[in-house]
């Protein structure tokens, strides 16, 4: 079969489109025919070693795939061949197969594409998870989203609009705030000009932000902070700008604030039944058309490298995928 292969930590230009051989299959795993893969901001760290964890080489790059079930012997947790699915594991996606358990993939809902599901777990997992579980987001409250036009902000905008809540979008371009409002943004701001907090402080009515959701980090992070409500909450996602923000501990003291941690990569193992809760309720919304993911740009399996230097530009609008030809 074809895979990407990582051979040695090092920028994309140096990994390789190989065939290797099929991968086993141990009792009690499913055989998955990959029709798409997605490409995220972790997946580009992965292949340079760069990520706080290291896969061990060589590795086949790729954690969110969608596809159909090839092959199921003794149908482990009811999954049989020809059902399509979606799922999210350590590694492995850039591959016409993997092999995973049970555990790993979740039904894919009738009428919803591969390229969906590949950019759909990962991202929509982690803001239904961070603004309801972690902040108790509720209707009414301003949510503010930085970097809202990534593949997890845009997720953040169309949950936060689904709990209810007044989102403004914080996005760098005027293509990127375009395509928040088109996404179900109330307003957004350039947080790139000088004077963004007082703009920020206009649309809220001098309220300031219930909830941040924060994939972003930098200095941007400690600006936005300073713009909380009283009582408010700032999700700390990621740090997309490669910086990690030093946070005065007297801002909290001062707003009442509270900082929470947001790790998609824990939550299965310390929250399962959190998890299981979640999937199933934004696979409901997926089903019922109250959800339509934000897929970015799609790439043939031979211009894999070009969907990695597009998401790492972070010029690019939702998240990339790889689509793998059948």
């Amino acid at each position: 079969m074809k895979a990407v292969i990582v051979e040695r930590y090092a920028p994309i230009d140096q990994v390789e489109l190989k065939d290797i051989p099929r991968p086993l299959l141990e009792p009690g795993q499913l055989r998955i025919r990959v029709e798409a893969a997605g490409i995220g901001f972790v997946d580009g760290l992965k292949i340079q070693g760069l990520y706080q964890t290291k896969d061990p080489l060589p590795f086949i790059p790729g954690t969110e795939f969608a596809g159909v079930v090839d092959e199921a012997p003794g149908s482990p947790a009811g999954y049989r061949p020809g059902m399509r699915v979606m799922g999210m594991t350590r590694s492995g996606a850039l591959a016409e197969e993997i092999v995973v358990a049970p555990e790993a993939v979740h039904p894919l809902p009738d009428g919803v594409a591969a390229e969906v599901g590949a950019s759909f777990r990962a991202n929509y997992l982690t803001a239904v998870y961070a603004l309801s579980a972690r902040a108790a987001l509720g209707a009414g409250e301003q949510l503010l989203v930085l970097g809202a036009a990534g593949g997890v902000g845009i997720a953040a905008v169309q949950i936060g609009k689904l709990l209810g809540a007044r989102v403004i979008a914080a996005a760098s371009t005027p293509e990127k705030r375009a395509f928040a409002s088109q996404h179900g943004a109330d307003a957004t701001i350039d947080y790139t000009q000088a004077g963004w907090r007082d703009q920020f402080k206009e649309l809220t009515g001098g309220h300031g932000a219930d909830v941040i959701f924060d994939p972003v980090g930098g200095e941007i992070s400690v600006q936005a902070f300073r713009s909380i409500a009283w009582r408010g909450r700032h999700l700390v996602v990621g740090f997309a700008a490669g910086a990690i923000p030093a946070l005065p501990f007297n801002l909290p003291l001062l707003k009442g604030g509270a900082l929470l941690g947001v790790d998609l990569a824990q939550i299965a193992k310390r929250e399962p039944d959190v998890q299981q809760r979640l999937m199933s309720e934004l696979t409901g919304w997926l089903a019922e058309g109250k959800l339509k993911p934000a897929v970015g740009r799609v790439f043939a399996l031979d211009d894999f490298r070009d969907a990695f230097k597009t998401m790492q530009t972070r010029a690019a609008l939702g998240k990339m995928v790889v689509r793998i030809p059948g």
